[in-house]
């Protein structure tokens, strides 16, 4: 497949957005229960994060402009949610950005009124509430992003359960290390517990995204030129795309880049995305360095771009038979 780089924007932003408000959410719920000392997170860390949530999530959104043909018809695409996964998320990511501006600015006020409030157990207040549906919207939101492809059964690479799952896992690591160099700023008392969360979902993350390498590179296709033209001779040799001028069929469905490209992006992302930052995080999280903590954000997000290129550019898409080669 073409990757589209306003798509490979839109998932990457929006992930890293939906991980950072699990992450504060995650720390809010270790600190209600005693787990971490409530001193360590004021309300302006929460309000301030938010904040960073919501960029990240309304320049996703802004970047998903730029893969529409008629954006001023994008309403439209929710109409399908009963039978549609991008309906759903359609659907779901302005109620998240909803559930996550309201999770802000009730920390940023400090309006925070206890709605269940008893001697031997945490209280329970709005914005508690208010983050428990924001984690559930987060969650949904990447099962939805991940079955839109997942949901392909005539694209072999993308229909499993590896698709929502690393979605959920690698947005989730790109969020928690970027709350663990913010912390480095706004609470450095958060950095070693946020980074060592950030590690083990970056190692899960590398886990699962190896999982679907493995299991891709042992994929066997279906069709093959024979069918794909219908002819049944054993040898058949394809030597013109068909379209040689080019086509829809040529742009969109092919990637264009040589076997070696492929070949050698796959380690980049791999050391991008799981084996730098796993190492700048353990170096940041000894005495607490928002520049390196930083670095660690910005490499993993570089990586997890390549990713995500490779992942659309991996699938091949049946009709790849007739039109990829050329003469």
């Amino acid at each position: 497949m073409h990757p589209a780089f306003s798509v490979l924007f839109l998932t990457t932003l929006i992930g890293a957005g939906q991980g950072l408000f699990l992450a504060l959410f995650t720390v809010q719920v270790h600190a209600r229960v005693g787990l971490l000392p409530p001193v360590a997170q004021p309300s302006s860390f929460y309000g301030w994060g938010s904040t960073i949530a919501m960029a990240l999530l309304v320049a996703g959104l802004f970047a998903s402009f730029f893969h529409l043909g008629r954006p001023e018809r994008a309403w439209r695409s929710a109409a399908m949610w009963r039978t549609s996964w991008l309906s759903r998320e359609v659907i779901v990511l302005p109620a998240f950005m909803g559930a996550v501006a309201l999770y802000g600015l009730l920390h940023a006020v400090g309006w925070t009124p206890a709605l269940l409030a008893q001697p031997a157990a945490p209280a329970i207040d709005l914005s508690l509430v208010v983050g428990v549906v924001g984690a559930v919207l987060a969650l949904a939101l990447f099962i939805c992003t991940g079955m839109i492809y997942a949901c392909l059964r005539f694209l072999a690479e993308w229909h499993t359960p590896l698709t929502p799952l690393n979605y959920t896992l690698l947005g989730a690591a790109s969020g928690f290390t970027l709350a663990a160099a913010y912390a480095a700023t706004a609470a450095p008392e958060l950095v070693g517990f946020l980074s060592g969360w950030a590690v083990v979902l970056t190692l899960a993350g590398a886990a699962g995204r190896v999982a679907s390498l493995w299991r891709n590179a042992r994929l066997k296709p279906k069709s093959t030129i024979q069918t794909a033209i219908g002819a049944k001779h054993p040898q058949v040799v394809q030597k013109s795309q068909g379209f040689m001028g080019g086509s829809f069929n040529t742009r969109e469905f092919f990637h264009g880049k040589s076997a070696s490209f492929m070949r050698a992006i796959k380690p980049a992302f791999l050391v991008l995305a799981f084996v730098l930052p796993v190492a700048l995080l353990a170096l940041g999280r000894g005495e607490p360095s928002a520049g390196v903590l930083a670095l660690a954000f910005v490499v993993q997000y570089l990586g997890l771009l390549a990713e995500r290129w490779f992942f659309f550019a991996q699938a091949q898409h049946p009709q790849n038979l007739y039109y990829q080669a050329v003469s």
